[in-house]
Parts: structure tokens; sequence; C-alpha cells
């Protein structure tokens, strides 16, 4: 082995060896602190708005169904999922369930605002490959109406939206690029459009205001009478190369500037996670917070990009986001500090379902949206029953398997590093011939880079046998006659290597040979959840089915205990 590969070598394994340790430690600690990432999974692209004594925050989904999931918190650092602003991805015919092409496109890093006068919720995102589009809710719980499209162009992302309730005078911002995703050495702008007071309609071509590398996830904001812009940007050469936080300032009383701009947040010198892209946050004691994300570009990366809450001081009218180690005026994240406000450290992100009710819980999401007809409450009650779909056939690059094209198949993030586990009671007694029924891991985004994927479960065989099978994106495996109407599926990870069990009473395990290692998917991180398919019909009455009693998921601790 050459010297500089072993080097490269050995400086990887320090930086996912401690990254293994620093992110087992997360949110809400219990002694009045909190550890960074406070929401330990992808929860990527995230914005935040304030409404009387709570924060609402959104987070992407790409080809998920429902999109854009909206979370609640009274503190900054306990969460919970209440909703989605988007209820289907309507706009493109590869997001439909007979399609299921959609893996690199859908619903990307969007802006939530609440506006004041008309009491109307709205949610604006972009796809990146068809245009701007705009959510509207009475309610932040919803409903929440169609997408509306405002503009159809190609090759823009990241919307942010301002209203001035002194004018009544609306913009949005956004990042108008030559491609998309922004490349690290291609100049991109910022162009402001003026905005219909009701936020449906650009009313102009729109004004270039900045031009930088990559810049993207634009959030303007208005703050003692002057206009800030914060934004990330590529800077630097070589392994110096990084996404930095920009912000710009407004030397005029102008939205359209001209701007200042200083880098107020960086990441630190001894790691590769890049730590930007969010929103600033003013607590009710007059102190000041930002919420971010850490960047894919580092270890660990299979659970994607997390979010992280940062202390912010203001020095001479400019944010200093965390901790200025060495006294440059530019911020770099902190791991742990006391809470914003006060409260009760015991609440707990929703993970598991019962099926009790007539919905999935809002941790859920579809795999594109979903075939209606084929999953039901109402068939078995205390059971989600999924109808197996044959899978559909499309060109998706190197996103090969039938897995990929397997309608409803339904999943939620992956929460921690540490050790986890998956608990699902399922009854096999609706399997067919050609049946695959089971839990699963996948990420995957990116059709041109592939993806990942594991499933564990029973397979219906055509002489009325099940047999035990596990399939994944290198190849499949069948195991042990399965000799009951009832199976209990186990998952359990360490760090990124996931281990699958079964029993048939829930009590005894039985652990398989199984391996998968968790990766990421190129913009999307590990994900868990449930699968079934048949590869022999789309007959609904010979296709088989899954009914599923309940998923009982346990994130790694907050801890790291």
């Amino acid at each position: 082995m050459k010297r500089s590969t072993l080097i490269i070598c050995l400086v990887c394994s320090v930086l996912c060896a401690r990254g293994q340790e620093r992110f087992k430690k997360w949110g809400d600690q219990g002694d009045g602190t909190y550890a960074n990432p406070i929401l330990n999974g992808d929860f990527a692209d995230s914005d935040v708005e304030k409404s009387g004594d709570k924060w609402y925050l959104i987070t992407s989904t790409n080809h998920l169904s429902p999109g854009m999931t909206i979370m609640e918190s009274r503190d900054l650092v306990n969460w919970k999922y209440i909703s989605h602003a988007i209820p289907s991805l309507t706009w493109e015919s590869n997001y439909q369930w007979d399609k299921i092409n959609g893996y690199r496109f859908g619903v990307w890093a969007g802006d939530l605002v609440y506006h004041e006068e008309r009491e109307e919720w709205l949610c604006y995102q972009i796809d990146f490959q068809s245009g701007l589009y705009v959510t509207r809710a009475k309610n932040i719980r919803g409903p929440w109406s169609n997408p509306e499209c405002i503009l159809k162009r190609k090759h823009w992302t990241d919307p942010t939206v301002f209203f001035d309730y002194e004018k009544r005078e609306a913009w949005l911002l956004a990042n108008w690029g030559k491609g998309s995703p922004p490349r690290p050495d291609t100049p991109h702008d910022l162009k402001l459009f003026k905005l219909s007071w009701d936020g449906g309609e650009l009313l102009d071509e729109g004004e270039v205001i900045w031009t930088g590398q990559a810049v993207e996830a634009a959030k303007i904001r208005r703050f003692n009478d002057q206009w800030y812009v914060m934004m990330i940007e590529w800077q630097g050469e070589g392994e110096a190369r990084d996404r930095k936080q920009l912000c710009l300032r407004a030397t005029t009383d102008s939205i359209y500037g001209p701007y200042e701009a200083r880098t107020v947040m960086e990441r630190e010198k001894d790691t590769d996670r890049s730590a930007c892209q969010g929103s600033l946050i003013e607590a009710p004691d007059g102190r000041w917070w930002f919420m971010h994300q850490l960047v894919q570009n580092g270890e660990p990366v299979f659970h994607g990009r997390p979010q992280c809450l940062q202390p912010v001081i203001w020095q001479d009218g400019w944010p200093i986001i965390g901790n200025d180690i060495d006294g440059d005026g530019i911020g770099e994240p902190v791991w742990q500090h006391g809470k914003p406000i006060e409260s009760d450290s015991s609440l707990l992100l929703q993970t598991s379902d019962e099926f009790e009710g007539d919905l999935v819980g809002h941790q859920w999401n579809w795999n594109h949206n979903p075939r209606r007809e084929r999953f039901s409450f109402a068939e078995r009650k205390g059971f989600l029953r999924i109808t197996a779909s044959k899978p559909v056939a499309a060109n998706r690059g190197k996103l090969n398997g039938p897995f990929w094209g397997a309608p409803n198949t339904l999943s939620q993030r992956q929460i921690g590093v540490g050790q986890t586990a998956v608990i699902s009671k399922v009854d096999l007694s609706g399997l067919k011939q050609g049946t695959r029924a089971g839990i699963c891991h996948f990420s995957g985004s990116f059709m041109q880079y592939g993806g990942r994927y594991a499933v564990f479960g029973v397979r219906g065989e055509a002489d009325g046998k099940r047999v035990l099978f596990f399939v994944d994106h290198q190849g499949s495996d069948s195991g042990e006659i399965i000799d009951s109407d009832v199976i209990y599926l186990k998952s359990n990870t360490d760090f990124d290597e996931a281990r699958f069990s079964w029993s048939l009473c829930g009590r005894i395990w039985n652990e398989t040979s199984y391996r998968y290692t968790l990766k990421f998917g190129n913009w999307r991180g590990n994900r868990v959840g449930l699968a079934c398919w048949n590869p022999r019909t789309d007959d609904s009455s010979k296709a088989g089915w899954m009914d599923v009693d309940y998923f009982r998921y346990s994130p790694s601790s907050r801890k790291n205990k």
C-alpha cells in the first residue's frame, strides 16, 4: 500500500471512530443541557418558524410521500412529528405508484412562513427538475392544500420568503443556478423576486443580489432595521475546501442591497463534517440560536444530515455562531450546551406504531405516492394491511432490483448511530405464491449513484409453504420454513451494521447470519420500515398481503449508555 493511501485510510478510520462516539450522545441530556445533534437522523434542509410559544420545523423528503415533514417544539431541543406540508407529490407522473421513478427529484429544501395578516401557513419548495410550488393551511397540522405551481423552471433551488407587514410587500429569494445541485466550482446567483401579497405569484423577472461559488440555502430576514441573508458557499482550496456559513448584511435600507458578507460559522479543523445551512432564531429571553445541519461529506454518514442547535452572539451587528475558538470572528460548532428553555426532558420523538387508528403516524412516509387501495386499516382492526403489488419496471439507472419499484413501501428515519432495534409482529395468513413481506432498511436518492437496501421477511411458495428470505442490493437467500401464521421480525443495528433475527413467540429469538452495512444513499440517510410485493402477479386476489400488528422501533440512547 502506498504511503499516501495508508495515511488517507488512517485519517478516515480516526474520523469514523471519533464520529461513532460523538454522535452516540445527542438531544436532551436530562440535566438542563443538550448534546448535538438534537435530531440525530436524516432531518435535512430544515427551516424554523415560530408561532405563539412553539416552534415549527420543516425538513425535506425527496421522493417520499407525504412530503415535507413538519415538527413541533417548545424548547428547540425536543421535537415531535405533527404533519406534512405536501399531502401528495402531484406535479409529476414519476412520483405516482405506477411509475416510481422520481428518486432524484421531489421535495428539496423549502421555506415555512406564517402570514400574520391572512392567518395562513405557507410552505414553499422547488423541485429542481420542475418548478416552484406552494402549499397552504389555516392550521399547521392541516389539512394542507395540494401544491400550486408558481413558476415552471429547471435548475433553481432553495426558496426563502419574506412578508413586510409595514409596507405590505413580499419577496422570494432563491438559488438561480446553471445546474443543480450546485457544484463547488460553479458560480451561482441569488435572485430576488417580488411576490404577490397572498404569496401565490411572482410579479417580476427577478434581480440578482449576490453571486458566489455554489451559493445556496439562503434565508432572508430583517433584524434591527437591517436586511440579512444567511447562506452557504464553497470556499478554500484543496483539503481545506469546504461549505461555510455566510451572512450577508445590506449596507442600505434596501432589500436589494448592496450587501457585504462575512463567514460566521465553519467546521472544526479536525473534523470532516461541514456545519452550515439553517435558521437564525430568537428565544423569548432575547438570546439567539442557529438551527443547522451537518452535511453528508464526512463520517459517520449513513444516518444522513442531522440537525444541530448552536448558541449565537451578536458582535458589531454580525452573528457569531457556536464558539469562536481561535478568536478570528468565525464560530465553530458547540457539541454540548445549556438548553434554551427549561422543559420536560422525558419527551421522545415518535417512532413506534401500534396501528390502532385509521392513519399511519406522522413519522412515516411512503416510497413515492402510495397505491391507496392496497393498504388498509379497515380490513382488520388494529392491523395495517399492505396488499402486495407487482413491482413497476422502469429505467432507474443503478437502482436495480424489484425493491425500488415496489409500491407501498413504508419507512421512517433511522434515529441515532448507536444501538437501535426494530421488532415487528406480522400475520402471514394472507401470503400467496410469490408474496414477499418483511422489514427493511434502505437509502438511496440519486439513480446514477445507486442505492442500498435490505429486506428480511417471509416468502410465499407454490405449495403453500412459507420460507424466510433475505434480499439486498447484492443478491438474495432463503432460509427456514415457517410453520406459523405469526412471526416476529427483528433488526438490530450497532453503528453501521444491521443484524436480523426472528421468533415465533416474541421471546426466544433465532439469530440469522444475514448482515447489512448501512450506507448513505447520496442525499438520503438510512431508513427503516416495511415492504411487501409480489413479482409474479398484480392481481390483488392472487398477490397476497401482510397484516402488521405493530412496528416497535427503539432508537439509540440519547445519553450514550
